[in-house]
């Protein structure tokens, strides 16, 4: 006992520590980078290089927090995004219009499509790198199944649209060209941004942007004007916090349909052969994971109904043999499942299990079951060979006489065995059944 003990105990306490951390609080402050030598101006720098969802969101919103309260002189974001959530979306722009200090937005990675526009034209100071594009913020899918040329649909166009404008003329951009980027999906390049006055500047780094800007006097949010003094600037990046980080990793739609899978496969072999500990702690960890995840990402209850019964149907052939139905309609609810895992929402892009996770998952579990019903077919056409069933129709010979019983050597065995009609030692046999270990025979003519 003393052996299971001890490991028990450490894996229970390394699946509280897991938990724990998980559920610290959302709110926690970036921790305080280092202060560097020098009296120049203070520069902070944040990367938002994925998806705009409440976890990037959280991120901004604190790194904004944290240069209000150090008085930097100017907040850099670093934008490269294919889109997000709308609600995220609007908590970054909050922020961003809210802010003491002069936010700059710098698209530099490849794009800002989608939510992406909008924190950019937020930005007292929007800038895009040589060879970016933005723009394309038409909500390209509506909550449920609503269809695009529905009322619901227009409601949401126009509601975005509107709040295009608003950014635009705020910020002193072209609000037409705004309008259209979400009315009609426009995109621009860097160039063409420049030319129709959505962005302020073409900047190569952020070293590019501080000199561009240093003494330059820009328009904030409220109206007022403010000159921005950045000679010898300090930049400083503020990096998101391991936590964030792995939350990030793991509200991603393909993280989550895997950690539900390995969450139930480990419950399962914890509950049919208990003791083994690790596939229990295992499982516990991923499904609170799930439930950690579930409440980042706007989860289909549907969807994932469909997936747990597509599992439960894997697991169920393995304890009824159905000859391959259980493992169909669970190939089956498992991919239906898989697609429809997350509900869609206006400008959302690419919210979906990854196609080669859904081929692998359901493609795998249903060749292991297939493998395992061929192989209980096959067992069960075999004629047993252990057992009183076994030995019918088994042949052997006749060690003494049989009037009517006697002994015979059958299946590398001695028994003893009864005819109904008398039998010469010597002869040949063949047993026609067994009762009380004591085989009934016939002689072989």
């Amino acid at each position: 006992m003393r052996r299971v003990a001890a490991p028990a105990r450490r894996a229970l306490l390394a699946a509280l520590i897991v938990c724990g951390a998980a559920a610290l609080p959302v709110a926690a402050p970036l921790p305080a980078p280092a202060q560097p030598s020098g009296g120049g101006a203070l520069v902070y720098t944040v990367s938002l290089k994925d998806m705009i969802h409440p976890i990037s969101a959280r991120y901004l919103k604190d790194a904004i927090k944290k240069a209000n309260e150090d008085d930097a002189a100017l907040l850099i974001i670093e934008l490269d995004t294919p889109g997000g959530f709308v609600t995220s979306m609007e908590e970054a722009v909050q922020a961003i219009t809210s802010s003491r200090i002069p936010v700059v937005v710098f698209v530099n990675g490849s794009k800002a499509a989608s939510a992406g526009f909008f924190i950019t034209i937020a930005a007292d100071v929007a800038v895009m790198a040589p060879g970016t594009r933005f723009g394309a913020a038409h909500p390209v899918l509506a909550v449920g199944d609503v269809p695009k040329d529905s009322p619901m649909m227009a409601k949401i166009e126009n509601d975005l649209a509107a709040y295009a404008r608003s950014l635009a003329t705020n910020r002193g951009r072209n609000e037409k060209e705004a309008e259209l980027a979400v009315r009609k999906s426009s995109a621009f390049t860097e160039r063409e941004a420049l030319k129709l006055h959505l962005i302020d500047y073409v900047c190569r780094d952020e070293n590019d942007i501080i000199t561009t800007l240093d003494g330059k006097t820009i328009r904030r949010f409220d109206g007022r004007a403010q000159t921005l003094h950045l000679t010898r600037a300090r930049i400083q990046s503020l990096d998101m916090s391991l936590r964030d980080r792995l939350l990030r990793h793991l509200a991603d739609p393909t993280m989550a349909l895997l950690l539900l899978f390995v969450g139930i496969v480990g419950l399962y072999i914890e509950f049919t052969h208990p003791g083994m500990i690790a596939p229990g702690v295992v499982g516990a960890i991923c499904l609170l994971l799930f439930a950690l995840v579930s409440q980042i990402l706007p989860m289909n209850w549907g969807g994932v109904a469909l997936v747990v019964a597509g599992i439960v149907m894997f697991l169920l052939e393995l304890k009824v043999p159905s000859y391959g139905t259980l493992t169909v309609g669970g190939v089956v609810c498992l991919v239906l499942g898989a697609l429809m895992l997350f509900k869609s929402q206006p400008g959302t892009p690419h919210l979906g299990v990854a196609r080669w996770a859904i081929v692998s998952i359901a493609g795998t579990g249903g060749l292991i079951m297939a493998i395992l019903t061929t192989l209980v077919v096959q067992v069960s056409r075999h004629k047993p060979t252990t057992g009183s069933v076994g030995l019918l129709g088994e042949r052997g010979t006749a060690l003494t006489d049989l009037e009517p019983e006697g002994q015979v050597f059958v299946h590398g065995e001695y028994w003893n065995a009864r005819t109904a009609r008398p039998i010469r030692k010597g002869a040949r046999v063949r047993v026609t059944g067994v009762q009380d270990l004591v085989l009934e025979v016939e002689e072989i003519s």
